[in-house]
Parts: C-alpha cells; sequence; structure tokens
C-alpha cells in the first residue's frame, strides 16, 4: 500500500509540475496575443487616418473641379455676353 502512495504521490506531483508549465506558457501565451492585438489595433488606427485624409483630398480635388468647370462656364458667359454687346 505505501508503494502505491509514494506512485500517487509521484504522479501528482509531476501532474502538478506539468500544469504549473502549462499555465506559464499559456500566460506566456496570452501576454503575447495581447500585445499583437495592441499593435494591431494601433495599425488599423493608421490606416483609418489614412484612409479619412485620402478622402479629404479626394474630395478637394473633386470640389476643386466643380469649382474650376464651374468658373470656365462664368468666364466663357461673360466672354459671349461682351462679344454679343459689342456686335
Amino acid at each position: 500500500m505505501a508503494d502505491t502512495t509514494d506512485q500517487i504521490s509521484i504522479d501528482l506531483a509531476v501532474y502538478m509540475e506539468r500544469l504549473d508549465t502549462y499555465i506559464a506558457t499559456q500566460s506566456q501565451l496570452n501576454e503575447t496575443l495581447c500585445d499583437r492585438l495592441e499593435s494591431l489595433d494601433s495599425e488599423l488606427e493608421d490606416l483609418r487616418d489614412w484612409r479619412s485624409r485620402f478622402y479629404g483630398a479626394k474630395s478637394l480635388m473633386f470640389l476643386m473641379g466643380i469649382l474650376l468647370a464651374h468658373g470656365a462656364a462664368v468666364i466663357a458667359s461673360m466672354v459671349t455676353v461682351t462679344s454679343i454687346m459689342n456686335d
């Protein structure tokens, strides 16, 4: 009976040691995953910032094109009116 008790104690000690190793490994893995998720979140925020800048520049170029077309139409109409008035 003492032999089985010693065997159970040894098995329990081995199990506890493996469990401690597993817990330490999982803790390290969780820390690594958290660090990577934080860096991914930071990179995602940078991408969102660049996307909003790109959309702003795109909108600005569109508005500048409309303004240029409007200016050209106004100048063309003024030239037409003055040429009609001179004739």
